[in-house]
């Protein structure tokens, strides 16, 4: 196979790994806090004096769209929703992850906690307490915490220290290399919830544009199969 079927394939990989992103968006448009994920190509070149230069292209880096949600009003009053840049943390057996999904509840210790059943952290990073007596549970936009008007706690609302990186564990789930501060602007909304900020007919006009160039590709390369395929023939019955 010469140069150009090298290059070919790896753009089918790169494709395929994009196909799955999509489809995974797709899938996850629904999904309370979910954050669009694409894929990023980079092209490497390779030559040599005297020898045609080689471009090979890989699909190795995945970014994450950090742009809000549409805010659902819920009325519920576990259910939270983050107004501008910031994050929930929450308590992971893998460690603390941050995550824009605000669909809690309180478990059987009183413990806030997501649908996992993980426990939401304060701004002190330790665990939010609901009482189970309390008739009234209210969050203030800066996610001061009172029961029957009495205040007693803060839920955190996190981000990553600058130079932190930002990593996606899975569709909601993010895991931080450095430390986070409180975030100053973001502002806590209770009974709201944040969809996901995938953009469907986006996506499904990706999906397409990809699958015609994964098509394109493999048309190529059956042609390629043949025209080797025909030359091998030739030589054989020469």
């Amino acid at each position: 196979m010469g140069s150009i079927g090298y290059t070919t394939l790896s753009r089918q990989s790169g494709l395929l790994k994009e196909m799955q992103v999509v489809a995974n968006n797709i899938a996850n448009s629904s999904t309370t806090g979910y954050r669009s994920e694409g894929l990023i190509f980079s092209e490497y070149v390779k030559s040599a004096p005297g020898q045609e230069s080689l471009s090979m292209g890989r699909a190795n880096i995945r970014n994450t769209s950090l742009e809000q949600g549409t805010l659902s009003q819920t009325n519920g009053s576990l259910d939270l929703a983050i107004e501008g840049d910031g994050f929930f943390m929450v308590e992971t057996p893998a460690g603390n992850r941050l995550t824009r999904g605000g669909n809690f509840s309180s478990n059987a210790a009183g413990d806030l906690v997501t649908a996992d059943g993980h426990r939401v952290l304060d701004a002190g990073q330790a665990p939010v307490f609901i009482p189970g007596d309390a008739r009234s549970i209210a969050f203030g936009a800066d996610g001061t915490l009172s029961a029957d008007g009495q205040q007693i706690g803060q839920i955190g609302v996190f981000l990553p220290e600058e130079g932190a990186q930002i990593l996606r564990e899975d569709g909601v789930m993010f895991r931080v290399e450095g430390e986070t501060v409180a975030a100053p602007d973001a502002k806590v909304l209770q009974g709201f919830l944040e969809g996901s900020n995938v953009n469907t007919i986006h996506q499904l006009a990706r999906m397409i544009e990809v699958q015609r160039a994964y098509e394109m590709g493999q048309s190529f390369l059956d042609n390629e199969d043949k025209r080797i395929r025909a030359a091998v023939d030739n030589l054989m019955k020469s």
